[in-house]
C-alpha cells in the first residue's frame, strides 16, 4: 500500500513516535491510533476530555497530538489555545483537529487557536499521510506572539475546505525584511501587553529578540545584531527578577523599535 511513500514514511517516522489522541470516543480514538501504527512504528495515548489530554500532554511529551473539534467535555479549539499558551515543553508539538463537519468558521476557529492541521471524517489513508507530511517535512515558522501562538497561519492550508477563507494577510512565507518588521511588530505588542499578560509578553519578546539577533546576523547590520544581543541579556534579567518596569522594557527596546519603517505621517506603520 506504501510503496510509492516508503521514502517519506521513512522521513517522517523519527518525528511521530509519540502520538495523543484526544476524543471521548474510544471506538475513533483506537481506530485513528491502529491507522497511525499501520504507517509508523509509534507509542499512542488515549485522553477523552481536555483536562486529561493536557496532563497526559505533560507526562507523555508528545510528538503529534490529534484533537476531536467539539464533543462532549472536549473542545479542540480550546484544548489548542491552552497547550500553546502553557508551560508544557510540547506547546509546539504539532496539533491536527479531526471533525465529521469541515465550516469556513470551524476552520478560521482552529487555526486561529494555533492548530496545525484540519482532517476531516470520513478521511482515506492519503489524506492522513498528506497531513503527517505536512507537519514532518514542511514545518511551518513558529509565531510568538501575545495576541496569537502557534504555527504561521499564512502558511496554513486545509485540504477538508475550498470555500471562502483567504484573508489578506494569507500571503506567501515573507522574506527577510518582512520577517523582521512583523517580529519587531511583535515586541511593540508584547511592551503593550505586559501588564496584562506578563507571562506571554516575556515570551514573545525572549522569541522575537532571537530571532532579531539572528535576523541581524544575517543581514551583517551588527547595530542590529548588537541591540538585539543587549535587549536579550535584558530580557534574561528581567526573568530571573520576575517583573517588569515597563518604563525601563520601553528604554531597552527602544534602538530595535527604532528600525520599524515610518508611514508617510511619521507614525509607525501598523
Amino acid at each position: 500500500m506504501f510503496d510509492n511513500d516508503a521514502k517519506i514514511i521513512e522521513r517522517m517516522a523519527p518525528l511521530l513516535r509519540r502520538v495523543l489522541i484526544a476524543d471521548p470516543h474510544t471506538a475513533n480514538a483506537r481506530q485513528l491510533g491502529e491507522l497511525i501504527r499501520s504507517i509508523v512504528r509509534c507509542q499512542v495515548w488515549a485522553a477523552p476530555n481536555t483536562d486529561k489530554a493536557l496532563k497526559l500532554a505533560g507526562t507523555v511529551e508528545p510528538d503529534l497530538i490529534f484533537v476531536e473539534l467539539s464533543a462532549e467535555r472536549l473542545d479542540g479549539v480550546e484544548f489548542t489555545a491552552k497547550l500553546r499558551r502553557s508551560a508544557l515543553s510540547c506547546r509546539q508539538a504539532p496539533v491536527i483537529i479531526v471533525t465529521g463537519q469541515a465550516t469556513a468558521a470551524a476552520i478560521l476557529a482552529a487555526r486561529d487557536a494555533g492548530v496545525h492541521e484540519f482532517l476531516r471524517r470520513p478521511f482515506t489513508v492519503k489524506d492522513l499521510l498528506r497531513r503527517l507530511e505536512a507537519i514532518t517535512l514542511r514545518p511551518r515558522d513558529w509565531i510568538e506572539a501575545v495576541d496569537y501562538v502557534g504555527p504561521d497561519r499564512r502558511r496554513f492550508n486545509s485540504g477538508d475546505y475550498s470555500g471562502p477563507l483567504k484573508r489578506r494577510s494569507d500571503a506567501p512565507v515573507t522574506p527577510d525584511s518582512a520577517r523582521t518588521s512583523q517580529a519587531l511588530k511583535i515586541v511593540r505588542s508584547a511592551i503593550a501587553a505586559v501588564q496584562k499578560d506578563p507571562v506571554q509578553a516575556l515570551r514573545a519578546l525572549q522569541t522575537q529578540g532571537l530571532d532579531l539577533q539572528k535576523a541581524g546576523v544575517k543581514a551583517g547590520d551588527m547595530k542590529l545584531t548588537n541591540a538585539a544581543i543587549e535587549f536579550n541579556r535584558y530580557l534574561g534579567q528581567v526573568e530571573r527578577a520576575g517583573g517588569f518596569d515597563v518604563a525601563e522594557l520601553e528604554r531597552r527596546a527602544a534602538p530595535l523599535l527604532a528600525y520599524l519603517p515610518k508611514d508617510e505621517s511619521g507614525a509607525v506603520a501598523a
